[in-house]
């Protein structure tokens, strides 16, 4: 006598599709916070805002492309 079992096949379980919505979210808030440090900077010494400005513009360029590399990674 045998037995058979009647195994269906399980659905593929989805990929989570797109970045992870608090990486987005942290990722706003450090560049939103790079650039308010940057402009307070700038008003508090207006003979620095040159240099103050460039630092911050490649400050919030780089957590930017950082975010994006991190979000690509995790895929």
């Amino acid at each position: 006598m045998s037995v058979t079992t009647n195994q269906s096949p399980q659905p593929p379980v989805p990929q989570p599709s797109g970045t992870d919505p608090v990486l987005l979210l942290l990722l706003g808030i450090v560049v939103a916070l790079a650039l308010g440090a940057t402009l307070y900077l700038c008003m508090a010494h207006p003979s620095l805002a040159g240099p103050i400005g460039a630092v911050g513009g490649i400050a919030s360029a780089l957590a930017t492309a950082f975010g994006v590399a991190i979000a690509l990674r995790r895929r």
